[in-house]
């Protein structure tokens, strides 16, 4: 027994030791793990707030250096300022941006200008002089050719030292000058030291050049442009750094140092900036130096300050780990701490071994008891089975899909889904049972809600989000997900019940509605809503920026005409491809929205006046004026547009679309198919078109609108066959109103018909009251508008007039221009036909500027071509002009027609004319369009003088 009693002890206490000594080999495992991750995490903290220095440097550089983008913009946008306006615009710059030592202006000056340049300062700085630094002190400028002279300099305070110096004679920054002259873009020198603080590297300057305004930026390189000066900003290196870093609150970090150099690398010879350096890592012979301390290593960083590389390196003072992480101390208490616990318990668990014996008899007598419990427990079981299987055919039949997992497996394994989960994702039970519950919502796209489940999950409470699920076929659907606890009999959370309800139809449903709200229904571009969002998103981003954002209004030419010709089917269809061409014209990242009717507005961002948006803008003129055919119907089309600028136009969104339209129609009176930037005038012409709109409404009711008349001669007798009827309008107050202000108003107003109709009535009447008074019989020409032209009462028009008047329609000549012919021939043919079934003649006014196509031309029933005056006018000057000409009588005499030239107003024009058989002229050599009893007074004239 006692032999027993030894071997018990002994194996005791072997159990105990193995116990602890495994027990101390993994808490020094845990030790070195935990260190290794403290040690990556202060390495990874580390590198974030060096990282948070470098962008400080960085972008501060950078926003300081746009400043001077921004003066140097004002220069080459209004050209040399004047010392106060210099002044005021750099003033709040210097204020938001405590960085910059000053902004100055340098100008070329030539040495033949410099005595009279130099007087002309002195007016305004008494002591005025060009000079240059030698041996520490200001003298006179060496003679040179050419001086860059600083001319302004703000703030003028800690500054005026530099003003006059010529800095032509520094060479060390002549390069960065060189490039920035060459290219047009900013260039920044070397470290140099600064007129106003002496001393070895105090600074450095950024250089952008200042070009002549008549230099066109398209035509001509930048190096091939005339330079008249550069704006400069001037920094000091330690005052920038200090106040970057101090801004962002990054300056004073303990233990840690911040090294920049003005050059691609580390040297010495560059360093801009340094606040320390930090001592070199401690080391131990015997362990690696990251488990005793943190020195985390170096963070560097490339960047460049207008073209120009800077290098920054920041490093870290190495720490021990007494100062800090706690967490692998308590690692090592704790792990020793239960070591010894554990071989305690060891120890008392081999000792206990002898009273297992005598416990066995008393637990047989327990088992005894225990059966008869356990009859009991079965018929329980039994009834909590029927129950259970009661609730699992619910399930089984339960329209929504339901998901049963495991609280306690990994990654919350499944184990039971019912048919609806497999009808609804595609997925069978055997494909998901045993899977985990994440893995079932896919790759997590568009699951914005789903941590909403996880935290549910974690927490271990229910859950309810909407997310984005996909089925085996990779198909998504939105789909309700509810998730809730099941607890066991001992209130444990043994299982999670997920319950899932699709909600595809109400998504999409929601989805179309928003759609609708923020798209136009026609052509599916942004509408009014969408517009002012993107619009006030845009210009807050540009103010951010400091960025120029272009609105654009474009409105269709002569849209009116296909809807009045083919209906709204067919002006809907037009507007549908048009809208997609200017959308097709665009940039991505730009906004093509519908107004209403023909109208579209177009948002820019990121436009600057350097050609770029110049090109876009031609793209959208050209897609546009592509031919466009619609039901079976060809089209020419065109486009005006305006274009407001941010910030110079307008600062919210309502200013820049209203000054986008004002500058629309100032395009429109430019003659269309073309476009014009808004300029602060154009209100003052908005008022007065305004003003003509509302009086032209009373034009016809008020009796001040007047017919004058030009004669038409013919050539061969010099005898006066006809006349052209021109439209005036006499208002009350501007006088005298030419047509080019009115005429295209009452286009788009929709007058022209009722005042078209009024001028043929008009000089129906007036031609036969002149036959009837004993005149001669002559031919009036009336001028069409193209809306006239094309409108439903035009036949009726013309025969109503011409029998109330009692004029015969022979002496009734209809003008149409090539543009209004050909951009539907087969409907004009049939209007052309109908119109020579009355008698009247027709002729194609200003011919030659259009696009006629010979073959249609032959088709149409036609009796006069008009040479257009632009041709008559250089005939006796210009080969090209003159050949048109002839070709034109040659043209017009092979189809049996007359030919009239208008603007004749020479005797030269005049005999080139009869030389080559033009039949009949009009023009100033002849008369100008006069009144009708001036008219008659010409015609008495006339008659005496053939007689």
């Amino acid at each position: 027994m006692r032999n027993f009693l030894r071997q018990v002890r002994i194996s005791v206490s072997v159990s105990a030791l193995l116990a602890l000594l495994l027990g101390l080999a993994l808490t020094a495992l845990l030790f070195v793990s935990v260190r290794g991750v403290e040690s990556q995490a202060r390495a990874d903290q580390f590198k974030r707030e060096a990282t948070l220095r470098i962008n400080a440097v960085s972008g501060g550089l950078s926003d300081a250096i746009e400043q001077l983008m921004v003066v140097n913009q004002l220069f080459n946008t209004v050209g040399v300022v004047s010392r106060e306006q210099f002044h005021s615009f750099t003033a709040p710059l210097l204020a938001r941006y405590p960085e910059l030592q000053a902004l100055s202006f340098q100008r070329v000056v030539s040495d033949a200008e410099r005595p009279a340049y130099e007087a002309r300062q002195r007016r305004r700085v008494p002591d005025f002089a060009i000079t240059e630094f030698i041996s520490e002190r200001h003298e006179p400028a060496q003679k040179r050719p050419y001086y860059n002279v600083v001319e302004y300099i703000e703030p003028v305070a800690g500054n005026g030292i530099a003003l006059g110096l010529d800095t032509a004679a520094l060479t060390t920054y002549g390069d960065a000058r060189s490039r920035s002259r060459r290219n047009g873009r900013v260039t920044a020198t070397g470290l140099l030291s600064l007129v106003q603080y002496r001393g070895f590297h105090t600074g450095f300057l950024v250089l952008a050049p200042v070009y002549q305004r008549q230099a066109a930026p398209d035509s001509a390189s930048p190096g091939q442009r005339a330079v008249i000066g550069e704006t400069a900003a001037v920094f000091r290196v330690d005052h920038l750094i200090h106040t970057l870093l101090d801004n962002a609150r990054l300056l004073d970090q303990p233990r840690m140092s911040i090294n920049i150099y003005a050059a691609g690398a580390a040297q010495a010879a560059q360093l801009a900036f340094s606040n320390g350096k930090a001592p070199p890592p401690a080391s131990s012979a015997l362990l690696p130096g990251w488990l005793l301390y943190d020195h985390p290593a170096p963070v560097n960083a490339l960047f460049h300050v207008a073209q120009e590389p800077w290098f920054i390196e920041v490093t870290g003072e190495p720490r021990s780990i007494i100062a800090s992480h706690a967490g692998s101390w308590y690692a090592l208490l704790g792990g020793v701490f239960s070591s010894l616990l554990a071989a305690g318990y060891v120890y008392s668990l081999v000792s206990r071994r002898s009273t297992i014996e005598r416990v066995a008899s008393e637990r047989t007598a327990a088992l005894q008891f225990a059966n008869l419990r356990l009859t009991e427990d079965l018929a329980l079981r039994k009834r909590t089975e029927k129950a259970l299987r009661l609730r699992e055919k619910v399930i089984e039949v339960s329209a929504n899909a339901v998901i049963i997992c495991n609280a306690q497996a990994p990654e919350y394994a499944v184990e039971y889904v019912n048919p609806a989960f497999e009808k609804l994702t595609g997925f069978c039970a055997a494909e998901v049972i045993g899977k985990s519950l994440k893995s079932l919502q896919g790759d997590g796209h568009d699951q914005q809600n789903i941590d909403e489940i996880t935290a549910a999950l974690r927490e271990q409470r229910e859950g309810h989000a909407v997310v984005r699920s996909f089925r085996k076929d990779g198909s998504g659907y939105w789909n309700d997900l509810f998730i809730a606890p099941v607890r066991d009999d001992a209130g444990a959370i043994s299982h999670f019940v997920v319950a899932q309800y699709d909600i595809s139809a109400v998504m999409r449903f929601e989805a179309e509605l928003e759609y609708q709200a923020n798209h136009d229904v026609l052509t599916g571009l942004a509408n009014r809503h969408l517009l002012a969002e993107r619009l006030s998103s845009a210009i807050a981003q540009a103010q951010r920026a400091g960025t120029e954002l272009w609105v654009v209004f474009v409105d269709l030419d002569r849209f009116k005409f296909v809807n009045d010709t083919l209906g709204h089917e067919a002006g809907d269809a037009m507007l549908r491809v048009l809208g997609g061409r200017i959308k097709g014209a665009v940039d991505d990242g730009d906004t093509v929205s519908r107004m209403g009717g023909d109208e579209f507005v177009l948002v820019l961002p990121g436009r600057p006046g350097d050609g770029d948006g110049l090109r876009v803008l031609q793209r959208i003129m050209d897609a546009v004026a592509e031919p466009l055919r619609i039901q079976a119907h060809e089209f020419f089309v065109t486009c005006s547009m305006g274009v407001a600028v941010y910030p110079a136009d307008g600062d919210n969104a309502d200013t820049l679309t209203k000054h986008a339209d004002i500058a629309m129609y100032r395009a429109k009176e430019m003659g269309r198919n073309t476009y014009q930037f808004y300029c602060p005038e154009m209100n003052a012409r908005t008022l007065e078109r305004l003003q003509i709109e509302a009086d032209l409404r009373h034009a016809l009711e008020r009796n001040e609108l007047v017919l004058h008349y030009q004669p038409q001669i013919d050539v061969g007798s010099g005898a006066i066959v006809g006349m052209e009827a021109l439209l005036r309008w006499e208002h009350p107050v501007l006088g005298t109103v030419s047509p080019l202000r009115f005429i295209a108003l009452a286009e788009e107003m929709g007058l022209i018909i009722p005042i078209g109709a009024w001028v043929i009535r008009t000089a129906c009447l007036q031609n036969m009251a002149w036959q009837k008074a004993g005149m001669a019989q002559l031919r009036m020409a009336v001028n069409l508008s193209a809306r006239q032209f094309t409108g439903k009462d035009l036949l009726q028009s013309v025969g109503d007039a011409l029998e109330e008047s009692g004029l015969e329609a022979r002496f009734l000549e209809l003008e149409l221009t090539e543009s209004m012919v050909m951009s539907d021939v087969e409907n004009t043919i049939t209007i052309l036909r109908m119109l020579k079934q009355l008698g009247v003649h027709l002729a194609i006014d200003d011919f030659g500027t259009g696009y006629s196509s010979l073959s249609y031309l032959s088709r149409f029933p036609l009796d006069v071509l008009k040479i257009d005056q632009s041709f008559v006018r250089d005939i006796a000057v210009g080969a090209d002009a003159a050949a048109i000409v002839v070709s034109i009588i040659s043209l017009a005499h092979s189809l049996r027609l007359k030919v009239i030239a208008e603007g004749v107003e020479t005797a030269a024009q005049l005999a080139f004319l009869r030389e080559h058989g033009c039949d009949e002229v009009q023009g100033y050599f002849f008369s100008r369009p006069v009144g009708a009893l001036e008219f008659e007074s010409l015609m008495a004239h006339a008659t005496c003088t053939m007689d």
